[in-house]
């Protein structure tokens, strides 16, 4: 969705022409599949990371024009949120200990991008929900300046033709419950997460990302970090559901009738990436029917790679947890899984472990003679996933050959064996295995990730008197010294 548009105040003659470019450059798109017009020689790895800026009073601190203008670093920009930026990684291969190296490039990165956000006041926090943004914080001047994030708010509330309803019930014997309206996405500005893309040729697509969408239940009961919503403790992984409400076209009654959300989990496995962009021109209509000059018949014709600048931006406006990617690049046009379940942080070993698990999983499953899909229902597949975001490591999801466990026992008797021998395929160095895979292990048996961190050192704080939103305050002044430490979370002590 990284593509800027013009603005608002499209008119229905002008969504009409983008449906039917839209359309056009799907029709282009088959063509291209069907003759082979991709470069597929080249497994290549990339990374973006969403954060999040906090004042000295550690709450949200709405700078990111003045903070990008100090860390003055292309690979930084903006997102919707006017206290948020992201970090682009540039795409590399996996093998050998590059995963090491990126690591370190990593560190320094955000080191000197801290360093420069310092010097404004403000501090760089990588997680999955800021833990003390309030309502308060986002009812003035939240939203970062650009046509592309007015229009699509304008848009999305056209579609509902009302305000949003956020309305989550947290985990747990005694959970806590946020119901709340507001009257722009907001919410959505919460969710910062950590997308893993991986270029794959065509004919391998429909494996990787059927693949990926087995994967999302565990890597996100793994990896959560995004237990605290508005002062209320939620979900582990409260990111997932809030992304759905917060992004949502549907009025009640829609839902009533099974119209499906932007954010998509899908319906089904698939046997080809047309399936995918078929499915977004099927049942989506445009959010930002912005129309592009290329006619993209006549450039493949001569030979050349087309842009299909609406069909991408169509895709961008779907929000699947692994998205299907067309870009072109110098030139030559590619496909790439983007997986984008996980959450940011808590520290940058931790985000190289989440990915170091997924890419080595993946590359197994989707090599598997006989694939985990065939053998597990699309809805069980769903399910799983929900079942991982509400309760994170204390979820139990069904896995074929083992039937119904806890995610410890799929992850240490299935999957990080699976995950070695993809990461060995990959031909990643045994160290750079050794340090990631072991972050997972640990995880998986103590049971601490990133939620479970944050949930202990809230409760252990109001245990010694402190009200809610202090308690917050605290736990994420602490979040932050740990955080910068690297060292993985589940090594990390409580409040003393």
């Amino acid at each position: 969705m990284g593509d800027e548009v013009s603005g608002g105040g499209f008119t229905h003659e002008h969504k009409q022409r983008y449906r039917e470019k839209v359309q056009l450059c799907l029709d282009v798109f088959e063509r291209m599949l069907a003759g082979g017009a991709f470069e597929s020689g080249r497994a290549v790895t990339g990374l973006e990371v969403e954060l999040n800026l906090v004042g000295a009073d550690f709450r949200p601190t709405m700078k990111n024009t003045q903070v990008l203008d100090h860390i003055a670093d292309a690979s930084y920009q903006t997102e919707i949120g006017a206290y948020n930026i992201e970090l682009n990684v540039p795409p590399r291969p996996l093998p050998g200990s590059s995963a090491l190296e990126l690591e370190n490039e990593l560190r320094t990165t955000l080191n000197a991008a801290a360093s420069k956000a310092g010097g404004l006041g403000a501090q760089i926090v990588m997680v999955g929900i800021l833990p003390t943004l309030m309502p308060e914080d986002l009812a003035g001047d939240w939203m970062s300046t650009s046509p592309r994030y007015t229009a699509l708010n304008d848009s999305i509330f056209s579609s509902r033709g009302e305000d949003l309803f956020i309305n989550i019930i947290g985990s747990g014997n005694d959970p806590e419950r946020l119901a709340v309206y507001s009257d722009t996405i907001a919410p959505e500005s919460a969710c910062t997460s950590v997308q893993l893309h991986l270029q794959v040729a065509p004919h391998a697509f429909a494996n990787h990302w059927n693949a990926a969408q087995v994967l999302l239940a565990p890597q996100v009961a793994l990896a959560a970090n995004s237990p605290f919503f508005y002062g209320r403790r939620l979900w582990d992984e409260t990111r997932v559901e809030l992304f759905l409400q917060a992004t949502d076209t549907r009025p009640q009654e829609l839902k009533n009738q099974g119209v499906r959300p932007r954010v998509f989990f899908g319906e089904r496995w698939i046997t080809s990436i047309f399936d995918l962009f078929e499915e977004n021109v099927r049942y989506f209509p445009s959010l930002l029917p912005e129309i592009s000059d290329e006619d993209p018949v006549s450039v493949l014709d001569q030979g050349r790679a087309p842009k299909l600048q609406e069909l991408r931006l169509h895709n961008g406006t779907v929000y699947r947890w692994n998205r299907p990617i067309y870009d072109v690049v110098d030139g030559r046009a590619h496909l790439r899984v983007e997986n984008r379940v996980l959450p940011a942080g808590p520290t940058v070993q931790d985000v190289m472990a989440n990915a170091a698990f997924y890419y080595g999983l993946v590359k197994v499953l989707a090599e598997e003679e006989r694939p985990v899909w065939t053998k597990m229902g699309f809805p069980t597949a769903k399910e799983n996933f929900l079942a991982c975001a509400r309760d994170g490591l204390d979820a139990r999801v069904y896995w074929p050959g083992l039937g119904e466990v806890t995610v410890d026992e799929l992850v240490l008797r299935r999957l990080l064996p699976l995950a070695e021998e993809g990461l060995e395929r990959w031909g990643v160095a045994a160290p750079v295995r050794d340090r990631y895979l072991g972050v997972i292990e640990a995880r998986a048996k103590t049971g601490r990730n990133g939620a479970w961190w944050q949930t202990e050192a809230v409760r252990q704080l109001q245990g010694r008197g402190m009200d809610r939103p202090t308690a917050l305050v605290k736990m994420l002044e602490e979040y932050i010294d740990r955080m910068h430490s690297n060292e993985p979370v589940h090594t990390w002590s409580l409040p003393g």
